[in-house]
């Protein structure tokens, strides 16, 4: 029950927040905003992944090093690591690139589109084109957009074998770029209700853990709960 109630309370957040993002920016956008590109918003940027046939290249506590396939695990909103580190020879020896807390995470293929926040400072291997929001853009705003432009971008990706958006066509997606202050007010609205989804996540991972080291004891009878008056 705990988990189904954080998780609605969870939602509940998030469509608040989307509301908010789909009528001042959607429904009722200022005629006057001019267009641009994504590039105007923030900084594209790709990663890379250190050769496998190094094992000094990847650490169990080095630098975050997020694939898609964490996303695809982890459908968080908030994330701080993968499954894998990379150390730090590891990073000097590829493309992967340090992007700081706050960075939204945009898969680009195999699928595209799983989107999630740095909680902390990751690099990612080359499946995505993340953004780092420019400061008067913020994070709650870019990872609206993202979210808004998705078909937007699936349309732009090509590809035979799997469909990928490149770097370029990443900062060239359209946007309407709005006034400074109605982004500010936007970001001031989201701030805590992104904070209050990041402890949620949190809880549920915590809580998550406690049943995942308890079931399998409870299961094989190494805990006995038969004399527990329920």
């Amino acid at each position: 029950m705990e988990f189904i109630v954080l998780r609605k309370i969870n939602k509940n957040l998030e469509d608040q927040a989307q509301a908010y993002f789909l009528d001042r920016f959607i429904a009722n956008a200022d005629p006057a905003w001019p267009q641009g590109t994504l590039s105007d918003l923030g900084t594209v940027v790709g990663g890379g992944t250190p050769s496998k046939k190094h094992p000094e290249y990847y650490s169990e506590h080095g630098i975050p090093w997020i694939t898609p396939k964490d996303l695809s695990v982890d459908k968080s909103k908030f994330i701080s690591h993968g499954e894998n580190d990379i150390s730090d020879i590891g990073f000097s020896n590829s493309s992967a690139t340090k992007m700081p807390e706050g960075t939204v995470l945009f898969s680009s293929r195999a699928p595209i589109g799983y989107i999630a926040i740095a909680s902390n400072v990751v690099t990612t291997n080359q499946g995505f084109k993340s953004v780092i929001p420019n400061t008067n853009v913020g994070t709650a705003f870019m990872y609206f957009f993202l979210k808004q432009a998705l078909p937007t971008i699936e349309g732009m990706a090509s590809g035979s074998t799997f469909k990928e958006i490149s770097g370029s066509g990443m900062k060239s997606v359209p946007a309407v770029i709005p006034d400074n202050e109605t982004l500010r007010m936007f970001s001031e609205f989201c701030k805590p209700l992104f904070e209050q989804q990041a402890m949620l996540e949190a809880e549920n991972r915590r809580l998550s853990g406690i049943r995942d080291a308890l079931l399998p004891k409870l299961m094989s009878g190494e805990i006995d709960v038969s004399s527990i008056d329920f």
